[in-house]
Formats: C-alpha cells, structure tokens, sequence
C-alpha cells in the first residue's frame, strides 16, 4: 500500500485523534449505524477531506461525483455489492438505469469516470445506458476511450412523462450531471424516478446549508466520543449578497473573514499550533475548485485585482457567483512521491458504504492552497478495507489511519442526509 508522507505521523495531536477513534471503533459503528436508522442516504457521493495533522476535516462533499475511474480497481467487488445493497434499500424492483453526464464529451477524464461508473453498475445487476443531453447529439455516438473501454453516448428522448434512448426506457434516472445551470426542460415533471434529486443541483444547493448541518453532525458525534468537534469540523461564516466586479459587500466579507480569522487564532492559541491562520473564500454553490481564494489577512480581499475579482466572480458554466462562504482553511500536510507534492484524499462512498478514494496531488500548489485546481493528478489508494476494517489491537498500524478518513467522510455523508430531509425530499 502506498500511504503518503505525513510529517506530524509520529507526533501527538493527530496520533492522539487516530488512536481515540480506533480505541472507540464499536461506539462509533454504533452511533452511525443509530444515526440512519431514520435517514436514507444519498446514492453516492465523495468528500474531500484535508488532514492538518492536529485536524482531520473535510471541506467540501459532492453529490455528483465524477472520479470513479481513479477509485482502485481491486476494489470493484466492494462497489458492485455497495450498489446492489443501497438500490435492494433504496429502490426495489429496479432493473433498468439511465446515466444521465455532463456535457464533457472532450474531457476523457469524465468519460473514463462514466465508464467506470456503468462498469459498476451492470456488474451489479442493472441494465445501464448512457443518455446525453448534448443538443447537437441526434445518434448514438460510441466512443473508444484512452483506457480501452467503449463508451456509447445516446440523444435522450422524451415522451410524454417519460425519457428513454432508443428501444431502452429505465426505471430510474442516475444523474451524473450537478445541474450548475438549472433543471433541463426534459428531465422536468418526469414518472420515473431521479437520483440524486434535481433540487440538489448546484444551481440551488449551498454549501453553507451543508456545513451547518455537518456542523451540528460533528458536534453530536464529539460528544459521544468526548473530544474537541473543532477536530473534526471547519468552522465557517455565511456572507450576504456579493458583486466581486462592482465590489458590492466586500466591507462585510473583510468583516466576517477577520472574525472567522480571530476565531481560529483561538483555536490555534488552544493547541500551541505554530502555523498562520487562514481561511478559504469560496463561492457557495459550484463545484470543479472553480471561484475560490486562499486569504491569510482581511486586508487582501481590499487588494484584489481585477484579474482575481473576475476569478471569483463567476463559477462553471460562467454562473455568477452571489454568494460565498468563508470556510476555515484547514492545512494539508500529506505529500506525495519524491518530490512531496501537496495531497489530499478523497474518500467515495455509495450508499452507506466507503468504497475506496484516491489522493488529489498537486506539485505546483502549497499546503494551505486549494488543490483541485489545473495541473492536479489522481492516486488510486488501496485504503477501502482499511477504512471499513481497521486492523483490531493495532492502533499504532500505519495503514489504520485510513479509518478516521472513513468515519469523517461518513459524517459528512451523514450531513448530506439531513439536506435532503430539511427540503422535504422522501426520497434522495
């Protein structure tokens, strides 16, 4: 298994905060396993985690993920029984599967991912065809892909309250699509069911929505456990209305970003941590690390620019950016390879079920930068069993620290849950 260099591996908080959590593992399980006996869980999701050392966090969690191509191909037997364990809960009596992509048909990075992810699903069980919303896509297109997979892109088409391809007409609608610029007219008012639910596009999602649900996640779960929830939660600010262009709001962004800096200086003063705060400016709805900024001092956000505020302005597909959220930055301090590129893992779960993740590296970006950004490269990590499966008596196991990844990204999962029942959705 390769497992990144940690420079804090050896020292005290983050051994300390690993050691609490195996020393604790049948609680944890069973507080999870309590937690969902009245939720239903998303149909997938990935969680970007960053690891300070004297903190684990996660700082954003996709409903959409795109990335199964990077997952460890050993562990496909645990995807396919995630699949078919969450759809027997979930969805009963299901057989057929649209995939609904993104548009990205020059990206073969995505496509890999829908490959991957149609892989997994007919090894389940389900029937599963591709249906673009590509306007200019008026036959089945197949295309060969860099890994060896063929992947056949078909015209959705509607009729009545029902979208098929071709001769195929699914039961359930698998969006693969984070809906940045609104519900298409054609997935609209449809009999068959969609995963996840439209509403849960990044057209009318917000992070901040998120965060405080995880907040409220991760501070009951502390308790349990009798530790810190700043451990394991970045602390954030809402901000209202922003114009980055015509720097409408950026008095009360620099307002709440010197709080949220103070607040940290706290926390840092607390634990005798020696770095320098920082927190991360974000837009509150968008997805790809589009619309972000690192800042160390409030002062910077009264020097942006006009290249930085055109940055931050607006988001995938050219969506204006509105709102933000001001998140606690949270350090990463894993590297990668000879040359101690800055990592961060990524942990994929279906249903309920941690199926594995990758590193996000990125040689050309710090410890406390956003690294999903251009230039950045994927490492398939083996770390599913352990993230599932510690190794029981063994809290000094380098390979167990892969568990506390497991048990974060589930609360962030768990969070996602409490969306969907805040919006009313009976079903994800």
């Amino acid at each position: 298994m390769n497992v990144p260099h940690l420079t804090t591996a050896t020292t005290g908080p983050l051994l300390a905060l690993e050691r609490q959590f195996l020393q604790q593992q049948v609680k944890i399980e069973t507080w999870l396993r309590e937690k969902w006996q009245n939720l239903a869980a998303p149909f997938y999701c990935s969680v970007d985690l960053r690891n300070a050392g004297f903190k684990v966090a996660p700082v954003d969690t996709n409903l959409f993920p795109a990335g199964f191509n990077n997952l460890n191909s050993d562990f496909m037997p645990l995807c396919i029984q995630a699949v078919q364990a969450t759809m027997a809960e979930l969805y009963p009596g299901i057989k057929q599967i649209l995939l609904v992509p993104e548009n990205h048909t020059r990206n073969q990075f995505y496509l890999e991912n829908l490959a991957a992810l149609q892989e997994i699903l007919v090894k389940a069980g389900f029937a599963t065809r591709v249906g673009s919303l590509l306007p200019d896509l008026t036959a089945p297109s197949e295309l060969a892909l860099p890994s060896g997979r063929q992947l056949l892109l078909e015209p959705l088409v509607r009729e009545g309250d029902r979208v098929s391809v071709a001769d195929f007409s699914p039961c359930l609608l698998l969006l693969n699509n984070d809906l940045s610029g609104g519900i298409p007219e054609i997935l609209t008012n449809l009999q068959q069911a969609i995963v996840p639910a439209p509403h849960l596009g990044w057209f009318k999602r917000l992070k901040s929505e998120h965060f405080s649900h995880y907040q409220t996640v991760s501070t009951e779960f502390a308790e349990a456990l009798g530790l810190d929830p700043w451990l394991i939660n970045p602390i954030f600010r809402n901000c209202g209305e922003m114009d980055f262009l015509k720097q409408h709001g950026l008095e009360g962004l620099q307002d709440k970003v010197t709080d949220l800096l103070a607040s940290i200086r706290g926390k840092y003063r607390e634990y005798k941590i020696e770095q320098k705060p920082f927190v991360m400016v974000k837009a509150d709805a968008g997805t790809y690390g589009m619309a972000v900024m690192m800042v160390q001092d409030a002062k910077e956000l009264a020097e942006l620019n006009r290249k930085q505020r055109t940055h931050m302005a607006a988001s995938k597909n050219s969506q204006s950016v509105n709102k933000v959220i001001i998140q606690e930055g949270v350090y990463t301090f894993e590297t990668w390879g000879e040359a101690e590129a800055a990592a961060e893992p990524v942990v994929y779960m279906l249903g309920k079920h941690v199926v594995g993740g990758f590193y996000r590296v990125h040689s050309r970006r710090g410890i406390n930068e956003n690294l999903n950004a251009p230039g950045m490269q994927f490492e398939p990590l083996a770390f599913a069993e352990s993230c599932n499966n510690p190794d029981y008596g063994k809290c000094d196991c380098c390979a167990n620290r892969f568990y506390i990844y497991g048990v974060v990204a589930r609360l962030a999962l768990l969070a996602a849950a409490y969306e969907f029942k805040t919006l009313g959705e009976s079903n994800p």
